[in-house]
């Protein structure tokens, strides 16, 4: 049982990840598959509501208000129940139990929306909800454990991590929008399970490698924690019972009430309660002059944030609809790209590819289960471009989720570029503060939003625009968030008094909530306004937002005091 322990701890310490903990390993590959199954059935979501059901690849045959309004309830529940899910982790089971078990319920999520029927949509759309509150807070939280000395190499290792997310965000919509939009619906949905299981087995087998990190640390004794675990079974319980009561009443018609008129008055509540939550700790929650000033700060990075996500994350609906019925997707019809030719392209792409993972085997700071992924990788990247190439030539018409996967690819090319030019303008005492960077975000999720709204004028179903219209709305919409929201969680705890941090990095978590839900809503303005009209308001209200943030960012400024 010694040697066993003792093994444990020298695999946790070995450093052979590009220099960094084996333990990261773990949780790269766990959070880029669990990004993978978020972002692949998310990429298919709306588009599968709104699919006619009488086609050789049905859908829900719903109404583009109604999808789009569950379509934001569910992405708003995605980041609400981070909130409790955090705690679950903190007072109960610890990260690590946390994340396995919230990978488990995604899993099951993604295969019940694989069974063709109603009912197992929306118990899907719920465990994958349940799951992912588990999951995605606790996961990034487990990496912060990898280093406990803190500093730099801390920060590199997020970098890394934050790259699995991005990876994840690409493959997703990518292989699950060809195999979902282009053959079944429900094979798509099942291929995102497949790839949380893929997160789970990986990190079931790493789990050695994690040492200490997300362990249960609350130093109580096991008569509290009993206590404390049955009373929230208790609570879970009985929410949940509440929860099955409503919807039954709901559907019943006992309840009044569309899905679209609940998101509408659900979204009103949480901005009330927030700003009711603000007032109070501001003027009652007993900080002094100082305190209160970085407190007002916090509530106005807010509402630029919710802002800013009403509009960013129209990408899986309203963008996903123009892309699927206004943009020109198709590609190819090129005779001469036979068998023979595509395997021979498929061959010169080879090159460079296996030159990589040769350079990838001779280094000696990567361990070697890491090496055999990206031989695996390489090979699996190959055999897809072959048959694409294939496909391109016989004439091919690009699923609209695809599409999705423009914005994390550019996070992956431009963020290191948009790092080294803060670090530019910092050296040089021209960085912008953290207001600034906020307006700058919004300006440019406006500009996307105008860019959009010309091409739309210009389309019609008979004659659709290039999808050059979406790659520059995307870049744009990158730029903006690769002002806003890197500043976003490390301004709440720069900003935060010492006994409110937690609290305040939750508040970052529900502006995102509250984004997506207004953004499901605005979407489905698309039931009464066109294309143009919708991308047109959305960038005058966004736009304005951004010219009241840089007006205001000097006064902004001057209340958060010593912070940068």
């Amino acid at each position: 049982m010694a040697n066993e322990q003792t093994g444990t701890v020298d695999a946790a310490q070995q450093n052979d990840f590009f220099g960094h903990p084996r333990g990261l390993s773990t949780l790269f590959f766990t959070e880029l598959w669990e990004r993978f199954s978020y972002y692949g059935m998310r990429a298919l979501l709306v588009l599968y509501m709104t699919a006619e059901t009488m086609t050789a690849n049905p859908g829900l045959g719903f109404s583009v208000g109604k999808a789009t309004a569950i379509y934001g309830l569910y992405t708003f529940f995605v980041y609400v129940l981070s909130l409790p899910g955090g705690w679950v982790a903190d007072k109960l089971w610890g990260q690590r139990k946390a994340v396995f078990v919230g990978g488990v319920i995604i899993a099951a999520g993604h295969f019940s929306m694989a069974v063709p029927w109603i009912e197992f949509f929306y118990l899907g759309l719920a465990l994958i909800v349940i799951g992912t509150g588990l999951l995605k807070p606790n996961v990034s939280s487990m990496v912060g454990d990898l280093y406990p000395e803190g500093g730099a190499r801390r920060d590199a290792g997020f970098s890394i991590f934050y790259m699995g997310i991005n990876f994840g965000a690409i493959l997703g919509p990518l292989l699950c929008g060809v195999l979902g939009e282009g053959y079944n619906w429900h094979w798509g949905f099942s291929l995102a399970g497949f790839g949380m299981v893929l997160g789970l087995i990986s990190y079931k087998y790493g789990y050695k490698f994690l040492g200490n990190a997300g362990n249960l640390k609350t130093g109580e004794s096991e008569e509290v924690l009993q206590a404390r675990s049955r009373k929230f079974y208790a609570t879970i319980s009985a929410v949940a019972a509440g929860i099955i009561a409503f919807t039954f009443l709901m559907s019943s018609g006992v309840i009044n009430i569309t899905l679209q008129t609940l998101a509408e008055y659900l979204g009103g509540a949480a901005v009330a309660i927030t700003v009711i939550f603000f007032g109070y700790i501001i003027f009652f929650g007993g900080h002094n002059k100082e305190e209160q000033k970085k407190l007002g700060v916090i509530f106005w990075l807010f509402l630029l944030a919710a802002l800013f996500w009403s509009g960013f994350e129209q990408a899986g609906s309203s963008l996903n609809l123009f892309a699927k019925d206004l943009t020109n997707r198709n590609i190819g019809d090129i005779a001469w790209l036979d068998g023979g030719v595509a395997l021979l392209i498929t061959a010169l792409i080879a090159i460079p590819i296996l030159y990589v993972v040769y350079r990838v085997y001779k280094r000696d700071d990567l361990w070697s289960f890491a090496k055999g992924v990206v031989a695996v990788s390489s090979v699996g990247i190959l055999i897809f471009l072959w048959w694409l190439i294939q496909r391109i030539g016989i004439g091919w018409e690009t699923p609209a989720s695809t599409l999705q996967l423009i914005n994390p690819f550019f996070i992956v090319v431009f963020a290191p570029i948009f790092g080294f030019m803060w670090t530019w303008l910092a050296a040089r005492n021209a960085n912008p503060s953290i207001p600034v960077k906020f307006g700058l975000g919004l300006f440019g999720l406006a500009a996307g939003f105008f860019v959009l709204s010309w091409g739309a004028a210009n389309a019609t179903e008979a004659n659709p625009v290039s999808p050059a219209w979406l790659v520059v709305t995307y870049f744009l919409h990158t730029a903006g968030e690769l002002c806003l929201s890197p500043v976003g969680l490390s301004s709440m705890t720069k900003l935060a008094p010492p006994s409110r941090v937690s609290q305040m990095m939750g508040i970052w978590f529900v502006a995102a909530a509250v984004g997506n839900l207004f953004a499901g809503l605005m979407a489905g303005q698309l039931e009464v306004l066109s294309e143009t009209s919708l991308f047109w308001w959305v960038a005058m209200i966004v736009g304005g937002g951004g010219v009241i943030a840089l007006i205001a960012s000097p006064f902004v400024q001057k209340l958060m005091g010593d912070v940068e």
